[in-house]
């Protein structure tokens, strides 16, 4: 295992310990639809019935059974050996397990995938990306495996997320309010830890040039809180009715874009 590989293969283990439950915590959760709703519509509006596209960090595969469902075709990778248990347990419930192929296999590691041909789009959603020690050997592997002028979606936590910094600043936990400002965290899952980076869209242009072009950029989870307000936001639906609906508004502003959750990159492959 080279030190590359390291840090995704490190955080396998934390993610395996809650792969039974995240779909329930998270996936269906309030905001869980609410910021995975965002992605979905991107991925219609970019990726169409027939193509093959490539999932890094692909969970549970509820991203790849949607994609399915939509009639596409999917390979998808993921660290974690319960997660990708899990996706294929989800594709087979609902009878579409021909349509997608899912592999155990750190990100850092997808040079190993099997040769399939160039794929038509590749999604990497909900900070799978953030796990990566050095987002160059993604990218340098991405321009080889995709079709020229294929998109890309890649959803990353943010640098800068307001609603946490507003959270944890009124209960007086300054270092927990700023703890992404620095670029890098060690994160700790139940009794797992493993490093988190989290880089800028200036520095994840700098890596993905020049064999790529950022085409948009969109905020997830601007007005809409992070996944660990659950609790709060069950009790107040409408407020989170309001909270999605200003989100439609604001989430491709410039500057108010890079403040939510998660920012998710619409990237080409340069022809």
């Amino acid at each position: 295992m080279t030190a590359a590989s390291s840090a995704t293969i490190a955080a396998a283990p934390a993610f395996d310990g809650v792969a039974d439950d995240y779909d329930a915590s998270f996936t269906f959760s309030n905001i869980g639809r609410a910021q995975r709703d965002v992605v979905w519509q991107r991925i219609l509006s970019v990726f169409h019935a027939g193509d093959h596209i490539l999932e890094l960090n692909c969970g549970t595969g509820q991203d790849a059974l949607f994609m399915v469902q939509a009639g596409m075709r999917v390979t998808g990778c993921d660290a974690s050996p319960r997660m990708v248990e899990c996706a294929r347990r989800s594709v087979a419930a609902k009878g579409v397990a021909r349509e997608a192929e899912f592999h155990t296999l750190a990100t850092e590691e997808l040079c190993i995938l099997p040769e399939q041909g160039l794929f038509d789009g590749l999604l990497s959603n909900f900070g799978g990306l953030n796990c990566v020690s050095d987002l160059s050997l993604v990218a340098c592997e991405a321009a080889r495996r995709l079709k020229p002028g294929a998109p890309l979606l890649l959803c990353l936590l943010n640098r800068v997320c307001a609603w946490e910094i507003a959270y944890y600043l009124l209960r007086g936990r300054v270092h927990k309010a700023v703890r992404r400002c620095g670029g890098a965290v060690i994160a700790q899952m139940g009794e797992h830890t493993f490093p988190v980076q989290y880089p800028t869209v200036a520095e994840l242009r700098g890596i993905f040039e020049p064999e790529f072009r950022i085409v948009a950029l969109t905020g997830v989870g601007i007005t809409v809180p992070p996944s660990y307000c659950e609790s709060w936001i069950a009790r107040w639906p409408r407020l989170l009715r309001g909270m999605k609906a200003i989100d439609d508004q604001i989430r491709a502003t410039p500057g108010i874009r890079t403040l939510g959750d998660h920012i998710l990159l619409h990237v080409e492959k340069r022809a």
